[in-house]
């Protein structure tokens, strides 16, 4: 580090982004994708937007706010969008957690970076056993509370009831629900922002809407809350989404059949994963995301992992010494998935 450096970040230890290796071409399995392509219909509404890249986007983000209050159900004031749900996570540890946040311990490793960054006191609650979440382990905890659901390490999920309850235990303090990988099979907390005016639900367009390259996220809360994250927007970048990505993402929300029916070929494609290791010995956790997270007690997760990569298939490995047995198997096409099975099976088998 240069001797400018600030000294409040000279100890910051900054997320680690899963590989983009450009030297062979893999079987990317490592940073939740989705397999598939942008619908035509997305593709020529970004050549459209084209047209207009001379000018700025808009701020206010009007065209796709309405699209999306209509598919949800809430009004236009009661969301707001950003360059990837990195960049909302970001302004609410930023500006809405002035006691403090509390997350899993093992969860989305942005969240510790974030809270560093901004020079927030943070708590990490362990996961239970099984890599639960137990919700009492955050009633009244006097801290924002931040929870990925689907769990972003574990895919495992907490009911609506456990995050309305957790909202009503912390009335005082914001409680952010990270809904990165709802829509493979887990329940959205949107209808909960009515009910509780300190709840913020996070979504992204990165895994079920394709758009991982684009960058776009969006936020559902109260008015209050969204207009007070508008207000950090536009004192650090009110252009913040750029033309092409508001106009791929209006797309796509126009598109909902296409996005549903890729969601439902991925829980399919996950369910046989499961099954196929499963036969292999692996054991997991009961995943609800576009990934699973398992280990077998025949090699070792790190092995697996560079045995796997040798072959052109790349997973996610962590060194954490709680999960280091574990890998995060991305689910992929069908294809993929039964490239990455018969690679383990032949890893194994010569074990």
């Amino acid at each position: 580090m240069s001797r400018f450096l600030a000294s409040r970040f000279r100890a910051l230890k900054p997320y680690e982004p899963g590989e983009q290796p450009q030297d062979r071409k893999y079987i990317k399995l490592n940073t939740n994708e989705s397999p598939f392509e942008l619908p035509l219909s997305v593709r020529q509404s970004v050549y459209e937007a084209s047209e207009r890249f001379r000018l700025y986007p808009d701020p206010q983000f009007r065209q796709i706010r309405k699209t999306i209050s209509g598919i949800y159900g809430v009004d236009e004031d009661e969301v707001t969008f950003s360059n990837g749900s990195d960049e909302a996570l970001n302004f609410i540890f930023q500006s809405l957690c002035p006691d403090g946040v509390a997350f899993p311990d093992i969860t989305y490793g942005f969240y510790p970076v974030f809270a560093a960054l901004n020079g927030v006191d943070y708590k990490e609650i362990p996961l239970a056993a099984d890599f639960s979440i137990n919700p009492k382990d955050y009633f009244g905890i006097g801290r924002a509370v931040v929870l990925a659901n689907p769990n972003a390490l574990t895919g495992m999920t907490l009911t609506l009831d456990d995050v309305s309850e957790v909202a009503e235990r912390n009335k005082n303090h914001i409680v952010v629900v990270d809904e990165a990988y709802v829509d493979f099979g887990a329940e959205s907390a949107v209808p909960l922002i009515r009910k509780h005016d300190n709840l913020l639900v996070v979504q992204t367009f990165s895994k079920s809407r394709f758009m991982a390259g684009l960058r776009l996220g969006v936020v559902f809360a109260d008015k209050e809350l969204i207009r007070d994250l508008n207000t950090i927007r536009y004192s650090v970048n009110p252009y913040n989404v750029n033309s092409a990505a508001l106009a791929a993402g209006n797309a796509i929300l126009e598109n909902e059949d296409y996005r549903k029916s890729c969601c439902g070929r991925i829980i399919e494609n996950r369910e046989w994963t499961k099954a196929e290791l499963a036969n292999l010995g692996f054991e997991g956790t009961p995943s609800l995301a576009n990934f699973i997270f398992v280990k077998s007690n025949r090699i070792g997760g790190r092995e697996l992992y560079l045995e796997l990569k040798e072959k052109g298939i790349l997973i996610r490995h962590f060194e954490n010494p709680r999960i280091c047995q574990y890998n995060r198997i991305t689910i992929g096409s069908k294809d993929q998935m039964e490239s990455l099975v018969a690679a383990i099976r032949e890893i194994l088998q010569r074990l």
